[in-house]
């Protein structure tokens, strides 16, 4: 299903730097870390570690989604930021668009997903086994025929927004795992981190880093 990994060159895209964090927009279809072999060796944590050789992974976004993404510069940073992920203290705001309107203008899904182990690594909802997993969505203007829309997830599994989206019946635009037809008929993945909102390590106050989608 995937190509060949021709990951997009050029520059790191730096949102926000200082003593303790770095912020950067990751392009689509470069992976946050090493893949297994040697072929996927490029990632953005290799890149930034380049520039930055204190870096330290905090999140991850997956392989084709693009936008915010952040990473530690001291341990304590790291520590600090995993237990605001890990207690889901802070707030990401996505950008996408998807084939088809919906019929309500906002509303929110919650459905348990888990590992389609045959077809992994696409996930699934199940209501037997599945992980909580909640997603809310705005639409912000559509063409008729696809939808921009807002998502924010409040839990954090994988694939969450591309299954929560699918079940709708409303696709991403370009997703090679779950889009069919027309919708798979893009060049990128359209799913963007377009916001990340922290309590900053040094102090505690709340940060807002903001990256346009590119689509």
């Amino acid at each position: 299903m995937y190509t060949e990994y021709e990951p997009p060159q050029g520059p790191l895209v730096i949102l926000h730097e200082d003593a303790q964090v770095l912020l950067v927009d990751k392009p689509a279809g470069l992976l946050s870390v090493p893949g297994k072999g040697p072929e996927l060796a490029d990632c953005l944590l290799v890149r930034v570690q380049a520039a930055f050789p204190d870096a330290l992974l905090v999140h991850r976004l997956d392989r084709d989604t693009s936008g915010v993404m952040i990473f530690a510069l001291t341990p304590h940073a790291q520590r600090h930021l995993g237990l605001q992920f890990e207690k889901r203290m802070t707030k990401k705001t996505y950008v996408a668009r998807v084939w088809g309107v919906p019929a309500e203008k906002t509303g929110q899904i919650d459905l348990p997903l888990i590992v389609d182990w045959p077809n992994r690594p696409r996930q699934m909802v199940c209501h037997e086994t599945g992980k909580s997993a909640q997603t809310d969505w705005r639409v912000l203007k559509d063409d008729g025929e696809t939808a921009r829309v807002r998502l924010s997830p409040r839990t954090g599994r994988s694939h969450q927004l591309r299954v929560h989206m699918l079940s709708l019946g409303h696709p991403i635009l370009g997703d090679p795992f779950y889009a069919t037809g027309k919708a798979l008929e893009y060049p990128r993945l359209m799913l963007h981190s377009e916001e990340l909102r922290f309590n900053h390590p040094d102090g505690g106050h709340s940060t807002k880093i903001r990256a346009k989608a590119p689509f």
